[in-house]
């Protein structure tokens, strides 16, 4: 179960935020995870509360207000290359949309299966 955060700067548009997160699920898709295992959330953020770097480490092009920070919290297990794949595909989509690709960052955080209770406070995978 991935469970996504999407950090931007306010305002953003409901297409805007809706772009960036079925964009990811497809990806997630793509990379094995049930199409109905879509756990999403956006957080906007006033200019003072969400800072970056505007080319850090070595960007083409430097970061915008449209500056997209998505972070994909999963269970262990996925490999560098299923990772790859889902950053290509992601940034591939996104592009499609007219997005830059240089201007959204990608953080994965692994957790290991018996930190998730989906409901009721029951741990089903442990």
């Amino acid at each position: 179960m991935p469970l996504v955060t999407l950090t931007v700067h306010k305002p953003k548009t409901s297409l805007f935020k809706t772009t960036v997160l079925d964009a990811v699920h497809a990806a997630l898709i793509d990379s094995g995870v049930p199409a109905t295992d879509r756990f999403q959330r956006v957080i906007e953020l006033e200019a003072e509360d969400f800072r970056f770097d505007s080319n850090y480490p070595d960007l083409t092009s430097a970061r915008t207000d449209d500056f997209v920070l998505i972070e994909i919290l999963w269970s262990v297990g996925r490999s560098v290359k299923v990772k790859k794949k889902l950053l290509q595909q992601l940034m591939t989509s996104l592009a499609g949309s007219g997005l830059n690709p240089e201007n959204v960052m990608v953080c994965f955080k692994e957790t290991s299966w018996e930190n998730w209770a989906f409901g009721g406070g029951r741990i089903i995978h442990a």
